[in-house]
């Protein structure tokens, strides 16, 4: 070498070809910049490790921004907020503490579990909502890089042989995790402790305080749109829901029930309920079935 120290030798390579490094698999179908400088990184990188999938690079020159038009502002704030929605109402409430991370698993149902299932239905609920659970916390993981100590609370289970099933489950969803981690094995009372090495620092997204009371409105909306497209398929969707946040979901043209509307192909009757909380709801079918009920911000 002619060159005298200092000079660099080695260096990482960059940010998006870190990014195709670690996460790009036959999985992806399309990608999708709207820089063209980015384009031809993730062309050149692409050609590299798998020349056969150029063609999935596709510029975005649209005028509408990138992050809007697919919704991942919408996608941030709901699953990277405090409360993590799960399909049919149920949900994580993640918290952060000096000393570790505890994530609780809630069923959003609790109230109304008892007088509409059976014992047997009751157990095979709690674990179906526990594996579900589970899938997303390990995803949450990653996603947020969390690490240290993590404290899992999963619904109650009685029977060892469910213990172990989500045990197994969960054990399966981490192996997708590069980062180093050890799981125990849950234990009577639901508890599941991890230790996971941190990568990069924590993911978090920041409110300023004039803006948070208005976020969590904006939470909210998006918490209930995400149950309602997880159960559209029903018929007779009907929303009972706290007369304050009727009045604002109606007010307006269009309103968001009519947007709702012109969304889901469905119409979302919304029916007022003095006895409810602002953020308290529950939707039930056309034969007045629940499906769905709420949770507390």
């Amino acid at each position: 070498m002619d060159k005298k120290p200092p000079f660099r030798i080695l260096s990482e390579i960059n940010k998006t070809s870190c990014l195709l490094r670690d996460r790009f698999n036959d999985d992806f179908k399309f990608i999708y910049c709207n820089n063209s400088l980015i384009c031809e990184e993730i062309y050149s990188y692409l050609s590299f490790i798998a020349p056969e999938k150029t063609n999935i690079i596709k510029y975005y020159k649209e005028n509408t921004p990138i992050f809007k038009k697919y919704g991942i502002e919408k996608q941030i704030q709901i699953y990277l907020g405090k409360n993590v929605p799960l399909p049919n109402g149920a949900y994580l409430v993640i918290e952060h503490t000096e000393a570790l991370h505890v994530i609780d698993v809630n069923s959003g149902m609790s109230n109304h579990m008892g007088k509409n299932c059976t014992e047997s239905e009751r157990i095979d609920y709690i674990l179906k909502i526990n594996l579900m659970a589970a899938t997303e916390i390990a995803r949450q993981l990653i996603l947020r890089d969390m690490g240290g100590i993590i404290v899992v609370d999963f619904i109650d289970m009685y029977e060892p042989i469910q213990r172990k099933k989500l045990y197994e489950h969960l054990k399966d969803e981490m192996k997708n995790d590069k980062a180093k981690h050890q799981i125990l094995p849950p234990n009577k009372f639901g508890l599941v402790q991890f230790t996971r090495h941190r990568v990069r620092p924590e993911l978090k997204v920041k409110n300023h305080n004039k803006y948070q009371k208005i976020n969590s409105y904006v939470d909210y909306i998006h918490h209930l749109e995400f149950i309602i497209d997880t159960i559209k398929k029903n018929k007779g969707i009907q929303l009972h829901i706290h007369p304050f946040v009727s009045s604002f979901l109606k007010k307006g043209f269009p309103s968001i029930q009519q947007k709702w509307f012109f969304k889901y192909k469905r119409w979302i009757k919304i029916i007022p309920n003095d006895s409810f909380g602002y953020t308290e709801y529950k939707i039930t079918n056309k034969n007045n079935d629940m499906i769905s009920s709420s949770f507390i911000f």
